[in-house]
């Protein structure tokens, strides 16, 4: 079984809203699911709307509040390091996910299903961009779409 080191934050009107266990299991179902094996490190934040939005407009260009951001330490294909031999039992750092808490809240009233679910999905969505899934492409969204379900039906 690998390792999982999860830092989660909370922004302070948030602190305690949100299960750190459940956030955890969440994200060990969404590397079970994808096939990790190895030791990894993940940073996981839940902010404010005002937060995500000045990471969107410093990081992306985009000035505007969004669900979630990941950001990935390594980009799959990416020759950089690529010669860097890891240590054996090492962990490796996959990078940061961080959720706008009110977006979530937003988006289960759109969506009717409960906060939880949609925190799940957020969690699953930004986790398997920090493992290289994306979903720019249809073909890809639909496997990542398919992931995300299968992750958060468990919630």
């Amino acid at each position: 079984m690998f390792r999982c080191e999860l830092s989660i934050q909370a922004e302070d009107d948030f602190v305690g809203l949100v299960n750190e266990d459940w956030l955890r299991q969440l994200v060990e179902n969404t590397l079970v699911a994808a096939g990790v094996s190895e030791p990894v490190d993940i940073g996981l934040a839940i902010a404010s709307d005002d937060t995500v939005q000045k990471l969107n407009r410093s990081y992306r260009g985009v000035d505007a509040s969004t669900d979630v951001l990941a950001f990935a330490f390594s980009e799959p294909g990416n020759a950089e390091g690529e010669n860097f031999i890891m240590p054996p039992n090492s962990t490796v750092s996959l990078g940061e996910i961080i959720i706008s808490y009110r977006q979530a809240e937003r988006q289960a009233e759109e969506h009717n299903h409960p906060l939880e679910r949609e925190l799940a999905l957020l969690v699953a969505h930004g986790t398997l961009h920090l493992l290289g899934y994306d979903h720019a492409e249809p073909e890809a969204e639909r496997r990542m779409r398919a992931m995300e379900a299968k992750v958060s039906r468990h919630t």
